[in-house]
């Protein structure tokens, strides 16, 4: 199943350096772990924002709310899910 999901972060103007930078590696071993595996297809960085448009594709809703739940920044973070189909139009469906 496939998802696009809008992440925007938003941490704590008063977090201690060491305990960001903390969760920020935790974050970004989380996540390309997940990408090795396959679920997390995708990540894009929103230009002029602490946010990303990340593409999972994974097995169920549960496992992608399990992902999702489990991310360091996720206390930090405002989310939106869109379950994508393909399109008819996909160039990928079209024979030539």
């Amino acid at each position: 199943m496939l998802f696009a999901v809008h992440m925007e972060v938003g941490l704590p103007t008063g977090m201690d350096a060491a305990e960001r930078a903390d969760l920020l590696n935790r974050e970004k071993a989380y996540s390309l772990d997940l990408q090795r595996a396959g679920e997390w297809v995708s990540i894009w960085r929103i230009t002029g924002r602490y946010a990303n448009l990340s593409i999972f594709d994974v097995a169920s809703n549960d496992r992608l709310h399990e992902i999702l739940w489990n991310l360091p920044l996720f206390p930090y973070m405002t989310v939106e899910v869109t379950p994508l189909a393909q399109h008819p139009s996909d160039k990928a469906l079209t024979l030539e």
